[in-house]
């Protein structure tokens, strides 16, 4: 069930693939949006998204209570929805040059549309994938659209049902959609641990027939590496150069330094599943003198009784295995012994 995007492929037998999400982290400077390429390609991501829209396309321009954002926790409280996308949309005429970057740097580079216009934009750049945001993931004619191009597509599950994923997933296959990843995502900002719900992965996995990955809000490394252990191919995580810049995502944004330990930890976490194994593994092989096993320990003549005094279970391993000491005890040695001596079969035939 590996899906090839670029050069890359994603699948359970290759390492996690990690995206770096620049969101509005780019603070209304192209120069800054570069550096974000940069040192993600730096910190080891495997691609960057962006964001394709205008404040036009996403909401109404409206003082109505409805396009106000007042919740308390919210990042955003006080701005309008107008204002926010506003803030931090990426303007069109930049993602040409940050997809050219990116190539440049050995990424890939794409992005999420929000409305028909901005993926026949997109489709003009030929963007290798396409994302769809979890606000947008009950947007079925642009879930349609986006698997009509033959892209591998990404959908972030964000507050949806069982039942609304079905929904997405049966559009997205009847459009002619074939690559497709689901991302287990909690839609808080920033979430919390204890929200994830990670479980949910190897169900998801298994309940709709695709990969699935995690889009992760939350602070620090500690779930998205979890997630890898339940069978994530995918991790997602805002990126900023730095969050005392400020930035409409910054304070849940990972930094250069903690994107690079997140590349190396959810490969190690990739690396450790391995498969079913009992027994030493070829690394431990040479260890296996460092088990314990039974030893005379005291000089011996032929004939004399093997008891507790004389026989222990030691380190190191190259005697008979201790599960055979009390079977042993009581029995006569037929020759001289000397100590420190590993215990065989042979001493008492």
């Amino acid at each position: 069930m590996e899906i090839k995007v670029g050069e890359r492929f994603v699948g359970h037998n290759h390492s996690p693939f990690i995206i770096a999400e620049m969101s509005g982290n780019h603070n209304h400077s192209l120069e800054r949006a570069l550096d974000i390429v940069e040192k993600a390609a730096e910190a080891g991501a495997h691609a960057l998204k962006i964001q394709t829209y205008t404040a036009d396309t996403m909401t109404l321009d409206h003082k109505g209570e409805d396009f106000q954002i007042a919740d308390s926790g919210s990042l955003w409280k006080g701005k309008s929805l107008y204002e926010l996308y506003k803030e931090a949309y990426t303007p069109w005429e930049w993602h040409e040059k940050i997809f050219e970057r990116c190539r440049e740097l050995g990424m890939i580079g794409f992005s999420t549309p929000f409305d028909e216009s901005s993926v026949d934009f997109l489709e003009s750049l030929d963007v290798p994938l396409y994302k769809i945001a979890s606000f947008e993931n009950t947007d079925l004619p642009l879930i349609q659209k986006v698997a009509k191009t033959g892209k591998p597509v990404i959908i972030s599950t964000g507050m949806a049902t069982a039942g609304e994923i079905a929904d997405m997933v049966d559009t997205f296959r009847k459009a002619g959609g074939e690559d497709l990843i689901l991302l287990k995502c909690t839609s808080s900002y920033p979430a919390t641990p204890e929200n994830s719900n990670i479980t949910t992965i190897p169900h998801m996995r298994k309940l709709f027939d695709c990969q699935v990955g995690l889009s992760d809000h939350t602070m620090g490394t500690g779930v998205a590496v979890a997630s890898v252990a339940l069978g994530a191919t995918v991790v997602e995580k805002h990126f900023t150069l730095a969050r005392k810049d400020g930035g409409v995502d910054s304070q849940f944004s990972l930094e250069p330094h903690e994107m690079n330990a997140l590349v190396l930890e959810t490969k190690r976490a990739w690396q450790a599943l391995g498969q079913v194994s009992y027994g030493a593994t070829d690394s431990e092989k040479a260890s296996g003198k460092f088990r314990r096993s039974l030893y005379i320990t005291e000089d011996l003549k032929a004939g004399d009784i093997l008891t507790k005094d004389n026989l222990r279970s030691i380190r190191p391993g190259f005697g008979l295995p201790p599960k055979y000491y009390e079977r042993l005890l009581g029995k006569r040695v037929n020759a001289d012994v000397k100590r420190g001596t590993p215990m065989s079969w042979d001493l008492i035939g």
